[in-house]
């Protein structure tokens, strides 16, 4: 983030800041400081608006929620996107640098074609002799310029490629930081990441956002019966069958052990609760079957919880009430989805 402004507007936005801040019991740390020094400035309009929101919706900014301002328009990620375009710029650079050294062999070679012909023009005037000695050896220096520049030519070229693959490699590190190795979907890490941004976009949005815990039944007995290798095989069937059976924008992942997720964002808890159940019924209606062996072994079920998230809330609520719908579905009978609201019903009939 750059500060453009001037002594005195950069003394009044600071005062600014610091009464917000006041006003809103914002811890005054240098972290804090800087969200609200942009927020008061303007440059960052996303950064407002999503504070706007918080304010109107009358939110604590307590450390959580400064936190989450700071992560999502301060953080790691922003680094990266810095790192990204300065790698672009690099590569720019250097294409703009080859350009010119092209231009300049060019004119090297064609300085030498220009003193070769004045020399031939002399060869019969003996006493240019010299001059003519002189030439051949600034045609010479001019040959070897000429070369030396080409050399230079192709390390840049070599060198604009090994940025380029060193950046690729980069990203690649990344996404398989970020990819469960067995199933290939979103691992618990990038699942923390998109649910975290999620949130904080329906801060700026005001839109709906759904989260599915999901979790395979009797998992355990089965690896038990058929074994490890079989069960990875399930894993990945299930991780399959969720990416087919979600749209573009929602994501996927596995959350741990046998356990899944799918984030829904811009859906509220009605249609998540139909992509869920077409989930659970996509996974019931594959039978799992012995590739080596062609022995059937059997039908694969789900047990899916659904909650939609509340403005503000800590995201441990959000995920620990999809938690306990997913576990209302296995004490039900599994194979079935349940959601936040089924959670108020059981209450109340236990209550009852």
């Amino acid at each position: 983030m750059e500060y453009p402004e001037k002594f005195e507007q950069a003394l009044s936005y600071a005062g600014q800041a610091f009464d917000l801040m006041k006003k809103h019991q914002v811890p005054a740390h240098p972290g804090n400081f800087a969200v609200w020094y942009t927020y008061v400035s303007g440059n960052y309009p996303d950064l407002k608006r999503a504070v706007d929101i918080l304010i109107s919706n009358k939110m604590e900014f307590d450390e959580r929620v400064s936190m989450d301002l700071r992560q999502k328009f301060f953080g790691h990620e922003s680094e990266s996107q810095a790192l990204h375009k300065a790698t672009q710029r690099i590569e720019g650079m250097l294409g703009q640098m080859m350009g010119f050294l092209g231009d300049a062999v060019q004119g090297a070679n064609s300085y030498g074609e220009t003193l070769k012909s004045f020399s031939d023009t002399l060869t019969d005037k003996d006493k240019m002799g010299d001059i003519r000695d002189m030439l051949r050896t600034v045609m010479t220096e001019t040959r070897s310029i000429a070369e030396a520049n080409q050399e230079l030519e192709v390390k840049l070229d070599s060198s604009a490629k090994e940025i380029k693959q060193l950046r690729e490699n980069l990203d690649e590190v990344k996404r398989e930081s970020m990819t469960d190795a067995l199933t290939t979907i979103a691992n618990r890490k990038l699942f923390d990441i998109v649910l975290r941004e999620s949130a904080m976009q329906i801060m700026e949005t005001g839109e709906p956002l759904c989260l599915a815990m999901i979790d395979i039944d009797f998992f355990k007995k089965f690896n038990d019966t058929y074994g490890h290798q079989m069960g990875d095989q399930v894993l990945k069937l299930v991780a399959r069958t969720l990416v087919d059976s979600v749209k573009g924008q929602d994501t996927a992942a596995r959350y741990g052990g046998e356990e899944f997720s799918v984030i829904f964002p811009k859906t509220d808890l009605k249609n998540a609760l139909a992509a869920a159940e077409n989930i659970r019924n996509n996974v019931a209606n594959k039978q799992v079957t012995n590739k080596r062996t062609g022995q059937s072994l059997g039908q694969i079920t789900l047990s899916i919880g659904v909650s939609e998230y509340s403005l503000g809330e800590p995201l441990s609520q959000f995920i620990q009430r999809a938690d306990e719908a997913l576990y209302l579905s296995k004490r039900s009978g599994r194979n079935r989805v349940s959601s936040e609201t089924d959670l108020e019903h059981s209450k109340l009939e236990l209550k009852e």
